[in-house]
C-alpha cells in the first residue's frame, strides 16, 4: 500500500497551487511584487501574472481531479507543477542581477524548493514495481522483442 503522506502533499501543492493561482489572477500586483518590485505595477506585467496565475490554477485543478481518481494519475500533473517551478528557478536566476536585492533569495528558495518537493512527490505517487513484475517485462519482451501492454 502506499504511504498516504505523498496523497496529502501532493493535495497540499495543488491546494497552494490554486491560492497562488487565484491570487494571481485576482490581485496580480500582490504576487509579483515580491519577485520584480517596482514594475509589478505595469499593466503589461499584471497582463503576464495573470496568465501564470491561469497556469497555476490549471495545475491544481487538474492535480485534485487526478487524485480522485488515484494517486498514479496524479503523478504527472504533480510533476507538470515542478517543472513549471523549475522553470520559474531558472528565470530567476537568469534575472537574479536585476531583481529586488531584499526578495530575490527568498524567491529563488521557494521556486527551488517547490520544484523539488513537487518532483519528490510525483515520483512517491507511483506505486514501486516489484521483482517479479520486472522480471516479466523482461521475459515478454525478450520472447517478441515488444513491450507488453500495461493492464
Amino acid at each position: 500500500m502506499i504511504s498516504s503522506l505523498p496523497r496529502r502533499l501532493a493535495q497540499s501543492i495543488a491546494i497552494g497551487r490554486i491560492g497562488i493561482g487565484c491570487t494571481a489572477l485576482v490581485a496580480p500586483t500582490l504576487m509579483v511584487r515580491p519577485w520584480i518590485g517596482d514594475s509589478a505595477g505595469n499593466p503589461d506585467v499584471r497582463l503576464l501574472a495573470r496568465t501564470m496565475g491561469g497556469r497555476d490554477l490549471a495545475l491544481g485543478l487538474g492535480t485534485l481531479r487526478a487524485l480522485a481518481v488515484a494517486n498514479t494519475e496524479a503523478r504527472p500533473w504533480v510533476a507538470l507543477s515542478g517543472m513549471a517551478d523549475a522553470v520559474d528557478a531558472t528565470v530567476t536566476v537568469l534575472a537574479f542581477r536585476r531583481l529586488p536585492p531584499v526578495t530575490r533569495w527568498a524567491i529563488l528558495a521557494s521556486t527551488v524548493g517547490a520544484a523539488v518537493l513537487s518532483f519528490r512527490v510525483a515520483v512517491a505517487l507511483e506505486p514501486p514495481i516489484s521483482p517479479a513484475q520486472t522480471t516479466d517485462v523482461a521475459a515478454d519482451v525478450a520472447a517478441d522483442g515488444r513491450r507488453p501492454a500495461t493492464p
